[in-house]
């Protein structure tokens, strides 16, 4: 495929969303570690430097794809619904929901996990900026789908679970996924094999844990 260069808005945004779209194909293939710009701009038929000219780095390509990844999982998140009952039950569904669809999306998982210490090192201000901003709004959202199921926890209880629910997600993530040698020494002596994290596990429980403890801080005299 040969490309010619985007010379309207309408061009240059096709082309941004090829680029993303390729990205997000290619993070089914390898990890973020793995997607280099080399890589990226071979698959869309691009220079590096043609790359460039709609993204000022891989990070600013990854950066965003995680911000449309956010999306997509928001939107699930607030198609679901969730049985009522008391504050035990509809948080303990919740946490389900919120590990499970989490697990589901194993390419966001890793967008996370890589968000703090990969993503945002190579970006100007200007694109921490937006995407900061864009994260915000996504928290937002998150404390928006909590209070609707756990009107108990109220905002402030809300934006601190989901802050604790991601703080472990990109925790527990990595260490879901031990590469090979790792994988070997459990089979070795499988008394370690308890090391390994299982994500579903790990988030679901935070997350009811969490709830959990909000709610008795929530109703301590005070």
């Amino acid at each position: 495929m040969t490309f010619q260069r985007a010379r309207t808005d309408e061009q240059r945004g096709e082309r941004r969303r090829q680029i993303l779209a390729t990205a997000a194909a290619m993070l089914t293939e390898v990890p973020v570690a793995d997607l280099t710009l080399t890589a990226l701009s071979r698959r869309v038929c691009l220079a590096k430097a043609n790359v460039l000219r709609y993204f000022e780095s891989r990070e600013a390509v990854l950066l965003e794809l995680l911000e449309a990844e956010v999306a997509d999982w928001i939107t699930e998140l607030e198609a679901a619904e969730l049985p009522g009952g008391s504050p035990e039950e509809r948080a303990d569904r919740l946490a389900d929901l919120v590990a499970t669809s989490l697990a589901r999306r194993p390419v966001l998982c890793d967008l996370i996990s890589a968000q703090a210490t990969v993503l945002e090192r190579n970006i100007s201000a200007e694109t921490a900026l937006r995407h900061k901003r864009s994260v915000h709004g996504y928290l937002e959202a998150l404390v928006r789908f909590t209070v609707r199921h756990l009107p108990e926890l109220g905002d402030e209880g809300a934006a601190a679970l989901m802050q604790t629910v991601m703080l472990i997600a990109v925790a527990a993530w990595p260490g879901s996924r031990p590469p090979q040698a790792v994988l070997d020494a459990y089979a070795a002596d499988p008394a370690l094999a308890a090391m390994c994290v299982d994500f579903t596990a790990v988030v679901r429980r935070t997350t009811a844990v969490t709830v959990s403890g909000l709610l008795a801080r929530e109703h301590q005299p005070r």
